[in-house]
Formats: C-alpha cells, sequence, structure tokens
C-alpha cells in the first residue's frame, strides 16, 4: 500500500510517495497545495500518475529519490556504486519499517524528511534528507554506508528533484577570470544534459546554479526551480529530459575514479544540493536564497565595514611607511578595515616564491608588523590579513623541508615547461602535518597581530591531484583537500572568536554555499571595472545577499581592462554589495579623495537598508540598462540603482517601473549624487529636480518612472521614502 508524506513550509511544498518495496518518489515540489487529508493526497498522485500497476514496466512508474535502470529509468542514474570491479545494483528495502521492524524508515518531521533504506545482500544502508528550510528552500543530501564485506567504491551520488514538462528552457553558467557567472539560455535539451567543474575548485567557468523554467526566464514573473551545489571543488549538474518522463533537475559532487572507497563501516556523504521554486521569477528564486542565509545563526549581524585592500595600491611593493601613510589617510575618508595583501611573508617580492611560510619577512619588516597593526587599530580600524593556506611555492622553506607535502603526481612536480600554473602548487592539508603547519603560523600571526579578517585566497586550479602520505598514496585528493580546507577555516574561528574570513579564489572561483559555511563574504570577481562587474554582481547575488559579496571602488582606469569611469558611476556599484576600495588613496586627487569620503558617508547611511532589505530587479526593455533595488523589510524606504552601460538604442527612455513597494503608500523620491552627479541627454524628466518630488506607490510600481536619456556609463542612485 502506498503512503503519502506531505511537507509545507514558507510558500513551498513537497509530496511524496512511500511504496511498500524501494525508495520513496517526489510527487510534487512547488506550490504549497494547502492541507490536503490522505484521500487528496492519493488523488494528487493519481491524477499525476503516469500509469499504474499492473502496466507494462517500460519506463518507471514513479522516478525514486535515487533512479536507477532497475526502476525502468533510462536516464544517468542516481549512483553509481562498484564493489570488487562490479558494479552494485541496490534493491532497496525499509521503506515502511526498519530492519528490526522498529521505528519507520520513513519519518516527517515539520519540513524534513527522513528515508532509511537498505539492501543486505549488496551491504549498504542509506539515509536521505530531504527538508524545506528558511525561505523555502529545499536541501537534499544523501548518506551512503558501507555494511558489507570488503571496500565499496562510490563512483557517484546525486540529488535530483522533478521538474514538470512546462519547464521548457534551460539557463546554466559558465564565465571566465574577470568575467564570472555568464548565463546561457536555450530550449531545454532532449536526453541527459551535464555541466562539469573539474577544477579541484567550482572555478570561474562553474554551473553555478542551473534553472529551468517555463519560457525565458524574467526578473519577476514566470515559475523557475532552481539547483546549486553547496560543493567547493569538482561539481555536477544535471537536467534529464527523457520522452517517458518528468524532467529530473540535479547536482552532486564529480568524483575521481577510485577517490571514494569505503571499506566496512565507512560512510560516505554527499555535498547539500539546494533546491529553489519561485512563482515570482528569478527576484523568487534570489529571495528564498537569501531568505535562507540570513536566517543562519553564523550570518554577519554587525554592520559591515567599508574595507580598504592593499592590493592595487602596493602590489608587492610593500615600504611600512608608506602602509602607515596609506592607513591614516584611509582612516581620514572613513575607511574602517584595512586589509594588507599579498606580500608581506617571508621572500614574497613576486608570484613565485615563499607560499607556505606565513612569517614576516624581515628583510621588509625590520619591527614586524607589529607597528603596522597597532596604528590600524589605533585610528579606530580593523585589521585583514591576506593567506593563500592551500598553497606552496617549490621555492620556500617549507616545500625544502617537506616536498612530499605537495598535492601532485610526481610527474607534475615542477610541472613541465610551459605549464607554470602560476608557479605554485597545492599544499596537501589532509596530510596532518601539513595542515598544523599552517594552522600553527597562521594561528600565530593571527595572535599577535591581533588579525580581525583574514583574505583567503586560492589561486590555482588542482592538476592530477593526488597524494603523497604511504596510507594513501596515488589516491586522488580532492575531496579530502577541499574537507581540510573546512576544518582548518573552523579550527582558526574556533582558536580566535570574532575572526572573520573572506573566500577569495583568483575572484570569483569559489563562492558556493559549502564554503560560505566557514566564511562570511566572496570576492566576486578580480574585475574592479563597474561596466563588468555590474553582470558580475546580479548574477552572484542570485544566491547570495549583498552583505557577502565584496565590491570595491578602484582608480580609473581600471586595473583589469584599462577602461575609464565617473568615480560617481563606480561608486554606484559598490553600493550593491559589501563595498570597499582598491586603490592608492595617497596618489588620488582632492577631489576623489572628497567623493570617497562621500561614498563612505552614504554608504554607512544606507547598509542597514542595503544589508537587510529585498533585492529586486526591473525588468527593463533596452538591453543597455540595469536597474536594481533594495525594498525594506517594512517597505518603508528602497534604494534603487539604474545604471546604463552603453549607448542606450533609443532617445526617450523608457518608464522604469519599481516593483516592491507599498502601492497604498507615497514615496519621496530622491536622487543621491554624493558621490557625483550622473550625466544624460535629450531626455531630462519632471521628477528630476533638486527637491525630493512626492508620487503615489501604486504609480510607481505599476505607471513607472520616467527615466532620463542616461549617457554610456552613468548610474542614477534613487532613494525612496515612505511619507
Amino acid at each position: 500500500m502506498v503512503q503519502h508524506i506531505a511537507l509545507r513550509g514558507h510558500g513551498v511544498g513537497i509530496v511524496v510517495s512511500v511504496p511498500d518495496v524501494g525508495l520513496p518518489a517526489v510527487v510534487h515540489w512547488g506550490a504549497d497545495l494547502g492541507d490536503l487529508d490522505s484521500e487528496g493526497l492519493a488523488a494528487l498522485d493519481l491524477a499525476t500518475a503516469r500509469q499504474t500497476a499492473p502496466g507494462t514496466l517500460d519506463a518507471a512508474w514513479r522516478l525514486p529519490l535515487l533512479p536507477q535502470e532497475s526502476d525502468g529509468w533510462s536516464g544517468r542514474p542516481g549512483l553509481l556504486l562498484a564493489r570488487d570491479g562490479r558494479p552494485v545494483f541496490p534493491r532497496w528495502q525499509g521503506s515502511v519499517t526498519m530492519p528490526d521492524g522498529g521505528t519507520p524508515a520513513v519519518t516527517a518531521d515539520g519540513g524534513m524528511l527522513v528515508v532509511t533504506a537498505d539492501d543486505a545482500a549488496a551491504g549498504l544502508a542509506l539515509v536521505t534528507r530531504l527538508r524545506i528550510a528558511d525561505g523555502g528552500l529545499v536541501l537534499v543530501d544523501h548518506e551512503l554506508t558501507n555494511t558489507g564485506d570488503g571496500e565499496l567504491e562510490v563512483v557517484h551520488v546525486e540529488a535530483t528533484l522533478p521538474v514538470p514538462r512546462a519547464a521548457d528552457t534551460l539557463t546554466s553558467f559558465g564565465g571566465r577570470w574577470n568575467r564570472e557567472k555568464t548565463p546561457t539560455t536555450a530550449a531545454m535539451p532532449r536526453g541527459t544534459w551535464l555541466r562539469e567543474s573539474r577544477r579541484g575548485r567550482p572555478g570561474h567557468d562553474q554551473p553555478w546554479v542551473t534553472l529551468a523554467s517555463a519560457g525565458a526566464p524574467r526578473h519577476r514573473s514566470g515559475e523557475v526551480w532552481a539547483v546549486h551545489l553547496g560543493w567547493s571543488a569538482d561539481v555536477r549538474h544535471r537536467i534529464d529530459r527523457v520522452t517517458e518522463h518528468v524532467t529530473l533537475l540535479g547536482a552532486g559532487e564529480l568524483l575521481r575514479p577510485h577517490e571514494v572507497r569505503l571499506v566496512p563501516g565507512d560512510t560516505y556523504r554527499t555535498p547539500t544540493a539546494y533546491f529553489a521554486w519561485s512563482d515570482a521569477g528569478l527576484d523568487g528564486i534570489s529571495d528564498r536564497f537569501h531568505t535562507h542565509l540570513r536566517a543562519r545563526a553564523r550570518h554577519p549581524r554587525t554592520p559591515r565595514p567599508l574595507v580598504l585592500n592593499t592590493w592595487e595600491a602596493v602590489y608587492f611593493d610593500h615600504d611600512p611607511a608608506r602602509l602607515e601613510a596609506l592607513a591614516r589617510q584611509a582612516a581620514r575618508v572613513g575607511v574602517e578595515r584595512f586589509v594588507l595583501d599579498d606580500g608581506w611573508f617571508l621572500g614574497r617580492r613576486d608570484d613565485t616564491t615563499s607560499l607556505g611560510d606565513w612569517v614576516v619577512d624581515p628583510h621588509v619588516y625590520p619591527d614586524g608588523l607589529e607597528p603596522l597593526a597597532a596604528l590600524v587599530h589605533d585610528l579606530g580600524m580593523q585589521l585583514g590579513l591576506w593567506f593563500e593556506p592551500e598553497m606552496i611555492s617549490l621555492d620556500s622553506q617549507v616545500a625544502r623541508a617537506h616536498p612530499d607535502w605537495v598535492l601532485g603526481s610526481p610527474e607534475s612536480v615542477p610541472s613541465p615547461e610551459g605549464l607554470s600554473f602560476r608557479s605554485q602548487y597545492v599544499l596537501d592539508l589532509a596530510n596532518p602535518d601539513a595542515f598544523e603547519h599552517v594552522r600553527g603560523q597562521m594561528s600565530d600571526a593571527i595572535r599577535r597581530l591581533g588579525v580581525d579578517y583574514v583574505k583567503w585566497d586560492h589561486n590555482r586550479d588542482l592538476v592530477e591531484a593526488v597524494h603523497h602520505d604511504p596510507s594513501h598514496t596515488g589516491r586522488p585528493g580532492t575531496r579530502a583537500q577541499t574537507l581540510a580546507a573546512y576544518r582548518l577555516m573552523d579550527a582558526l574561528r574556533a582558536e580566535h572568536p570574532g575572526l572573520e574570513i573572506e573566500s577569495c579564489s583568483s575572484g570569483g572561483a569559489r563562492t558556493d554555499l559549502g564554503v560560505l559555511a566557514h566564511t562570511d563574504r566572496v570576492w566576486a570577481s578580480d574585475n574592479n571595472d563597474p561596466v563588468d562587474r555590474w553582470d558580475v554582481h546580479r548574477w552572484t547575488e542570485l544566491v547570495l545577499p549583498p552583505e557577502l559579496i565584496g565590491a570595491h571602488v578602484g582608480p580609473s582606469p581600471a586595473h583589469s581592462t584599462h577602461r575609464a569611469t565617473d568615480l560617481s558611476f563606480r561608486a554606484a556599484l559598490a553600493l550593491t554589495g559589501h563595498a570597499g576600495l582598491e586603490w592608492n588613496l595617497l596618489d588620488a586627487a582632492p577631489s576623489d579623495l572628497e567623493g570617497v569620503a562621500a561614498l563612505a558617508a552614504l554608504y554607512r547611511e544606507l547598509r542597514g537598508l542595503l544589508h537587510t532589505g529585498t533585492v529586486v530587479h526591473a525588468d527593463v526593455a533596452d538591453p543597455v540598462l540595469r536597474a536594481r533595488g533594495v525594498v525594506a523589510p517594512d517597505r518603508s524606504q528602497a534604494v534603487w540603482t539604474v545604471a546604463c552601460l552603453a549607448a542606450p538604442e533609443e532617445a526617450l527612455a523608457e518608464r522604469l517601473r519599481l516593483p516592491g513597494l507599498d502601492p497604498s503608500r507615497s514615496y519621496a523620491v530622491r536622487v543621491r549624487d554624493d558621490v557625483g552627479a550622473a550625466r544624460w541627454g535629450w531626455v531630462t524628466p519632471g521628477w528630476l529636480g533638486k527637491d525630493p518630488v512626492v508620487v503615489p506607490g501604486r504609480v510607481l510600481t505599476d505607471v513607472g518612472l520616467q527615466l532620463p536619456t542616461l549617457w554610456p556609463v552613468q548610474a542614477l542612485v534613487l532613494h525612496l521614502t515612505a511619507v
């Protein structure tokens, strides 16, 4: 007899059917269907069934949580296993009762379903957790234990959920260094579709999020289903559109051959897959992720300090006197966190040496870093320090003493000529001695200097990542390395309460929810050109709320593109995230220093709203326009930024509708040109005067504001306050 379980929460519903034998199947994932009784749930199952017994099994009647060939499934299996060189085909038992006949194997507690099953003959035990979390995200993970004799090889275990045939459009992400998270939208492909990352980190071209939508996704309308994998290494996203079934959307860790081999009693637990459904377009997806992340116990609660990072200010040219002068200048313009970037440690004059030697260079800092640290704190700023803990240079004391600590095949160390991979290598943190070396040196520096913040970098891919230790020589090490990095982050935070960590990976190559379970913000891109970075931020905040995304103002022209832009435009972009500076203020013109001070004051005024409100985007017609707002939870105020990235298509710009406001209230609309006024031509709407204009909320949401015809690379910042 088939049982049914309904999970409900945050406007989302999941209905699961539980057969007598085998794994449960998800009948429905999407809108909350209300309080259906057992008859209603059975009717839902019947109404949506492909066929019922004793129909011929040319295809699965329902797709179980881990579909496989024996279920009549011709798509990608949910799991692949091997023992003694032979495939393992599970026949799951215990979906109704545990093997001992006791506690039910499928239990629902509020918004969580726990499934326990086993296959005694194959020597397998499975625990699957499916939970509706804060914000309406659906979290799925699987835990597989080897209960048999001999080693069990895990090839893959992937989380999937069904989406309806109406999801006829696929959006996936790629990119490159300096152009992370670039979306591509196309018709839903037939058969099995895979996107993989094999870099040992998610990568600049990472899948990021995979979206299935009814038609092309829009910001404010339409149904969208999404998946993101909380894992900071190799990943795989999948879509299966098999002709006999509903479509499956899913993701899982990409394991290398023989990477996970479970001895009897060992368990493999998958990274958590985060699924989101929305009937309010992409903004609905974002709202679910943002709500979930902000509900975490360790989500940053204090105001996000204005940062100055020294990389583009001094690069490797460290001079104590100049850095002290830069710190004083930073404090004068309102900087609250001073971060000393690469170049402070032993022998580090360029990027070819010294990684792994995390001690202060006495030749550059004969008095140590203590004087600079004391000055930064005396000026009322927090101190940040750059590390790249997972890397090692062959030209370093630690590599010369411990060449076996390099994570890589012997043939790749050193790299063949012409394949330098940034002249650096990966330190095998799964080696306990290597782990303790890095932890000890980092902890000592953090303690002695009173470091408040670590910029944690990760600047190369893992290539042929195999262990050298005697017990695991030659075994792939990406998974163990990633888990060790997580442990190192946690160990340092435990030793130094209040320490914050930024995840940087040559820009935005590691921004996933796996690393964010251990860190406090991400660096979205090494590209500080606001024209390019606008879209990087837009798609990063599809998952992450703005307070977790570093957004810095650099000098003009930009370091990465040599494009010149107005300070007001760069400042407008910085307001879309956790604002900061990447600039040698000692070389800045007096007018620029005044502008930076104005940005600091504006950021302090608005960050309480910018980092707690609901992020919304307007669907605009002109492809060169970007329109983004943050609306206060009580809808008492909002900040909108309208950017024009290139020459507009029309002389008369469109009207901008401002979603998210209270249509029953009126709002005073004020242009915030604190850092400098935007420029436009042809059209100057009447509301763009010196004094705020009061406009009914319904007009703003349903009719919109007539935009001026902004010049290329200009931005308007609008502050709306309910009256």
